[in-house]
């Protein structure tokens, strides 16, 4: 705790060149939310991925996603909207730039997501945040205390806010996993926060000497080899996912590489410190003592 002071302000800092990265630049939203057409196409054989983005991007298509959708030969293409262009002038454009590499592929569907579906996305997506962000601190208000629900919902804002910010910052495209993780990543923080305050709060009933600071260090030292085994393990499949999963999976593994390492940071080092200064203590845990009723002797 003793470096609880520049860890807040680095934090500080770095919230607010989040805020800014989202006010200044906004988030990237994919076809899910802006509305475009996808298609769905068959091949005769095992589709190269890569190849199609390839041939999607020399042809002027650099924003189309390419992903398979159910076995090797079917694939999904995902375009977002284009000025002046329908949706049925642009699939059958897009068809033909696949059939110069294949002539067999058929088109099994084509639909058009329209702007207005997106709109509904991001308000339901947004809505979905507030009201986790709400449930959790009822959950730690009533399980804990209220000094340790304003941790909480600070740290698990502080996380939320700073992974939108980079994502807006280098423009990454934010769609529908990208969202999912994001709220994987609620859970996630707020898992590893409430284990270090459980054992803050078991630390302040039996340590009987000892500070604020101090008592909250013990809690965090006792959980580190937890969070370390539980962390890297994490990280491990994720990192399976960044690395092999494909274009698909990407910036949804990107995220939740970026809010696992933010998220044991402020369980840490942004929760802990905001519990210490809202004036915690060991009285706030002590049962109050029940007065023993006085009888008086009978004349």
């Amino acid at each position: 705790m003793k470096y609880a002071g520049v860890t807040s302000i680095v934090s500080a800092l770095t919230f607010i060149l989040a805020v800014g990265g989202l006010a200044f630049h906004g988030l990237n939203f994919g076809v899910d939310f802006t509305g475009g057409t996808v298609l769905e196409v068959a091949y005769s054989q095992p589709a190269d991925i890569h190849q199609i983005r390839t041939d999607m991007q020399q042809h002027g298509y650099p924003d189309a996603t390419v992903q398979n959708f159910g076995t090797s030969r079917d694939v999904l293409i995902r375009l977002p909207i284009k000025a002046g262009v329908s949706s049925a002038k642009l699939s059958e454009q897009v068809l033909q730039v696949l059939r110069q590499k294949d002539g067999k592929v058929e088109v099994r569907r084509v639909e058009f997501v329209g702007p207005q579906v997106g709109k509904e996305l991001v308000n339901d997506g947004s809505l979905a945040l507030l009201v986790v962000s709400i449930g959790i601190m009822i959950y730690l208000a009533i399980r804990f205390e209220w000094r340790f629900a304003i941790g909480a919902i600070i740290a698990t804002a502080h996380d939320v806010v700073i992974i939108l910010g980079v994502f807006a910052f280098f423009q990454w495209e934010f769609s529908l996993t990208v969202l999912a993780a994001v709220l994987a990543i609620l859970g996630y923080s707020v898992n590893d926060t409430v284990v270090v305050f459980d054992r803050i709060r078991e630390n302040f009933r039996k340590m009987r000497k000892g500070s604020v600071a101090e008592i909250i260090d013990n809690a965090i030292t006792r959980t580190l080899s937890r969070t370390i085994i539980t962390h890297v393990t994490t990280q491990l499949m994720v990192f399976s996912m960044l690395f092999l999963g494909g274009e698909a999976l990407y910036y949804f593994a990107l995220a939740l590489t970026l809010g696992i390492i933010i998220g044991t940071y402020s369980s840490v080092l942004v929760a802990s410190p905001i519990v210490m200064w809202l004036g915690i203590s060991r009285e706030d845990f002590m049962k109050p003592e029940k007065k023993e009723e006085v009888v008086e002797a009978q004349p």
